[in-house]
C-alpha cells in the first residue's frame, strides 16, 4: 500500500513538472498563442502587479491567478452608499438635475431645412414595431441612464486619472477624451467600489412600471394580445421565401444567401434530432383573462438609432445601458463582472415591412425572421438574462460557450419595459460617420455617441484583491465600447463580420424548454414535410 502511494505521489509530481515546463516552453516559444483578448497582451505587466512572489509563480505556471482572492458566488447587499442628490450639470447654468443633461442648450430645430429634417426622421413603422424587454424578475442591476453613469465615474488614460473627480464628464462633449490617443486607452473609472454596491450601479430606481396616464383601451397596437413566437411546422414553410431583397441590404448578396440556405438546411436537421419548438405559454394576469399586455415605463432612457442602408433597407437599432453586468457562475465563482454594459437588438425593415430581429448575446447573438418571435400586438418580446442582460428570444435557461451547461444565462416573463415611453431617437449616417437628433427627440447631444473609450474601469490588476483569473477567465474585465463600434453599418443583420454566414432562424427551436411532446405519428409526418421543403434525405 505504501508503495503505491509513493508511486502515486511520483507520478503526481512528474505530471505537474511536465505540465509547468511544457507550459513555460509554450508560452516563451508562442506568445501569440495566448492572445485570447486585448488584456492579454499586456498580460506580464498585469502579473507583475501583484505583491505575492508565490501568486506570481502560480499565475505564470500553473494559469490560477490571484487564488486568495477566490470566493463563491453571493448576492450582492443592499445598497452601502446612500443616494445622491440630483446634481446640476456641468456647463448648463440653473439646470434642475442630472436630467436635463439629455437636453442640448440651444433647439437648433426650428433652423432645419427640408432636406436636413428629411434626415431625422423617424419612420413611424420603427416605432410601431418597437421591441418589448422583459427584465428578469430577479434583476439586481437594472436599466440605468448613461446620464446619471457619468456623474459617478472619472476618466482615466490606462489607471491615471484625466481630471479630477468633482468635475463630470458630460454627454455634449464625452468625445473630446478621444484626444488621448485617440480614446482607446481611457476609461470611465467608477467612483464607488463597485462590490459595496452603490445604488447608482444598480438601478432599482428603473424597474418599469405602468404609467398612470396612460389609457386602459389597448388601443394603437393590434389590443396588445399576446401572440405565441412560430412554431417548427409554421416555419419550415417560408425559411428564404423573400429574403433576396434585404438580406444583405444590396444587390450582390447572392452568394451570402445561399450560404444562409445551406445553414438553414442544416439547423433544421439538428431541430428535427432535438425536436420542434410548439407555441410558447404565457401566464396572463387574472384580471385580465383575454392575455391583453402593456410594457412598463423606466426612468432609464433606451437610445433608438435608425439606419437607412438603401435599397428599401431601414435597420432600427434599440441600445440599453446598464450600470454593472454581473457576470455568470462556474461552479459557483463568478466570472466576467464589469462596469458599464451596452446591450442592444435590432430590427431590419425592407420597405416599411420588419422582415428580421437581432438579439445580442456577449459577444455574439442570434437573429430571428419578423414572423418567428414572440410578439405582444405587433412588437417583437426580447428576455433579458439576469446580471448579464444578453437578449433572447424566449425565457428559460441559455447555455452558452461551456458545455452541459456549465456557462449559461437566464431570462424569465419578469417586468416587462417599453421603450418607447422613455428613448432618445437619432439617426446615423454610417458612410459618413454622422449622428443626427431625430425630430422625436431634436435637442438629444450626439457627442458621446463618438466617445471611443471604454464606459467602465479597466479590467482591475492581479494585486487588486478583487480580482482574479482561472483558465484564462478574469474575475472583473474592463467596460465596453460605445454603440457606434457595434458593426452599425453591418450589410447583414446578423452582429458579424460581413464576410461570415448570416443565419436567420425561421422559427423559435433548440434547446428552449418550453415545449410538449410529440404526439404519436407526428415526427414521420413532419420529416415528409421538411425533406419536401429543402430536399433533405435521411
Amino acid at each position: 500500500m505504501k508503495q503505491a502511494k509513493t508511486k502515486a505521489t511520483i507520478g503526481a509530481l512528474a505530471t505537474l513538472i511536465s505540465y509547468v515546463s511544457l507550459n513555460s516552453w509554450a508560452h516563451a516559444y508562442h506568445p501569440e498563442a495566448f492572445i485570447w483578448s486585448p488584456q492579454d497582451r499586456e498580460n506580464a505587466e498585469w502579473v507583475a502587479t501583484s505583491n505575492s512572489w508565490l501568486d506570481r509563480k502560480a499565475c505564470r505556471w500553473l494559469g490560477v491567478c490571484g487564488g486568495s482572492h477566490i470566493h463563491f458566488s453571493r448576492q450582492p447587499n443592499q445598497a452601502l452608499v446612500s443616494h445622491e442628490p440630483a446634481l446640476k450639470h456641468p456647463g448648463s447654468e440653473g439646470s434642475d438635475d442630472w436630467q436635463n443633461a439629455w437636453k442640448e442648450p440651444t433647439n437648433t430645430s426650428k433652423h432645419w431645412n427640408k432636406d436636413e429634417k428629411t434626415s431625422r426622421e423617424i419612420p413611424e413603422y420603427v416605432l410601431e414595431y418597437a421591441p418589448l424587454v422583459h427584465l428578469f424578475s430577479g434583476e439586481r442591476y437594472w436599466p440605468c441612464d448613461i446620464a446619471e453613469h457619468l456623474y459617478h465615474v472619472t476618466p482615466e488614460l490606462n489607471y491615471t486619472a484625466i481630471q479630477s473627480g468633482s468635475v463630470h464628464p458630460a454627454l455634449t462633449d464625452l468625445n473630446k477624451y478621444n484626444e488621448y490617443h485617440g480614446g482607446g486607452w481611457v476609461y470611465l473609472t467608477s467612483n464607488d467600489n463597485p462590490e459595496e454596491y452603490p445604488d447608482w450601479l444598480g438601478g432599482q430606481k428603473n424597474i418599469p412600471s405602468v404609467p398612470e396616464e396612460l389609457k386602459d383601451d389597448f388601443s394603437g397596437n393590434d389590443g396588445w394580445v399576446h401572440r405565441p413566437g412560430r412554431t417548427y411546422l409554421q416555419g419550415i414553410k417560408d425559411v428564404i421565401a423573400d429574403m433576396k431583397e434585404w438580406f444583405g441590404s444590396d444587390s450582390d448578396s447572392a452568394a451570402d444567401l445561399k450560404e444562409s440556405a445551406i445553414a438553414a438546411k442544416e439547423y433544421a436537421r439538428l431541430l428535427l434530432e432535438q425536436g420542434y419548438h410548439q407555441e410558447l405559454k404565457r401566464k396572463t394576469a387574472d384580471e385580465d383573462p383575454e392575455g391583453r399586455l402593456r410594457g412598463g415605463r423606466s426612468e432609464a432612457p433606451a437610445v433608438l438609432i435608425a439606419i437607412d442602408k438603401g435599397h428599401g433597407v431601414v435597420d432600427a437599432f434599440w441600445f440599453f445601458f446598464y450600470s454593472f453586468n454581473r457576470g455568470n457562475s462556474v461552479f459557483n465563482v463568478v466570472f466576467g463582472n464589469h462596469v458599464g454594459d451596452w446591450e442592444h437588438t435590432a430590427i431590419r425593415f425592407h420597405h416599411g415591412e420588419p422582415k428580421a430581429v437581432f438579439f445580442s448575446e456577449h459577444n455574439f447573438g442570434s437573429a430571428y425572421s419578423y414572423d418567428a418571435v414572440e410578439k405582444i400586438g405587433k412588437r417583437p418580446v426580447i428576455y433579458s438574462a439576469t446580471g448579464s442582460h444578453a437578449m433572447y428570444a424566449t425565457p428559460g435557461l441559455h447555455p452558452y460557450v461551456l458545455p452541459w451547461g456549465v456557462l449559461h444565462d437566464q431570462t424569465d416573463r419578469g417586468p416587462l419595459w417599453d421603450p418607447t415611453l422613455n428613448s432618445h431617437a437619432f439617426t446615423y449616417d454610417f458612410e459618413k460617420d454622422i449622428l443626427r437628433a431625430s425630430n422625436i427627440t431634436p435637442r438629444a447631444p450626439t457627442g458621446w455617441f463618438h466617445y471611443a473609450g471604454r464606459w467602465g474601469d479597466k479590467l482591475y490588476p492581479l494585486g487588486d484583491k478583487r480580482q482574479y483569473r482561472f483558465a484564462g477567465q478574469y474575475h472583473y474585465v474592463s467596460g465596453p465600447l460605445g454603440p457606434k463600434f457595434k458593426n452599425l453599418g453591418r450589410k447583414k443583420i446578423c452582429g458579424g463580420p460581413d464576410r461570415q454566414p448570416c443565419i436567420i432562424k425561421h422559427w423559435l427551436g433548440g434547446e428552449s424548454k418550453i415545449g410538449r411532446l410529440q404526439h404519436k405519428g407526428e415526427e414521420s409526418d413532419l420529416y415528409t414535410e421538411e425533406e419536401r421543403h429543402f430536399g433533405i434525405s435521411q
